[in-house]
């Protein structure tokens, strides 16, 4: 990843994050997943998948960032972006709470899937803060660069002259989010929609309608957050 022309990224974002391609965390922490790959541990998501969110909502084209910290690390789960499942995958229980307070903000039945590629093809950017993951083991990838690259992602956005609305569920988000310009953008906080936490302030927050107006007051198109 130290040669940002090996990297088969959206080219706004490929440009916007050249000096990060080019950095030497970044060459560590290509060694550092090709040493994995060679040991012959299993790595969630695919490699295609790795920037699948930034794939799926170009820089300039963001309207909603919703931050989560690492992909799942069960087989078939992971697939580049955060809280999302491929389809036919068993919706995990963060995500279950998500559709139950979509569903009370907008009247959204809860979906029968977990694929959230509708959002991020709409500019919702479902960006982890870690990209990758070792199978059944949670963290596995934490601190090796990722962190960094993904902080470089997130000030691009809030660099740019649209403005944004970041959801940040749970302390690790908020944390990873501080430096946002909250005059410019709208930042909804919220305890994680995890089982463990949902019922300390995340149920009621209306974040979904709440996104959509501050949209439509900047005179940017809402997201229609159904699936289907």
């Amino acid at each position: 990843m130290n040669d940002v022309t090996d990297v088969k990224l959206d080219e706004r974002w490929k440009t916007a994050l050249k000096d990060e391609f080019e950095a030497p965390y970044m060459a560590a922490l290509k060694s550092f997943l090709l040493e994995e790959k060679r040991l012959g541990k299993a790595i969630f998501p695919k490699g295609s998948e790795y920037f699948r969110a930034l794939d799926l909502t170009p820089l300039g084209s963001v309207k909603v960032v919703i931050l989560g910290q690492d992909p799942y690390h069960g087989e078939g789960q992971a697939h580049g972006l955060c809280f999302s499942v491929r389809e036919g995958v068993r919706v995990p229980p963060s995500l279950v709470n998500i559709y139950k307070e979509m569903n009370t903000d907008l009247g959204i039945p809860p979906a029968r899937h977990g694929n959230l590629e509708n959002w991020a093809r709409q500019g919702v950017l479902l960006l982890n803060s870690v990209l990758t993951v070792e199978q059944a083991r949670a963290a596995s990838h934490q601190g090796k660069g990722w962190e960094k690259f993904t902080d470089a992602v997130i000030a691009r956005v809030n660099e740019q002259e649209q403005p944004a609305v970041f959801i940040l569920w749970g302390a690790y988000a908020q944390r990873k989010a501080a430096f946002v310009d909250a005059t410019k953008h709208l930042v909804l906080k919220a305890p994680h929609p995890s089982p463990l936490s949902a019922h300390n302030g995340f149920f009621g927050g209306r974040y979904f309608s709440k996104a959509n107006a501050f949209l439509e007051e900047h005179g940017i198109a809402p997201v229609n957050w159904a699936l289907g």
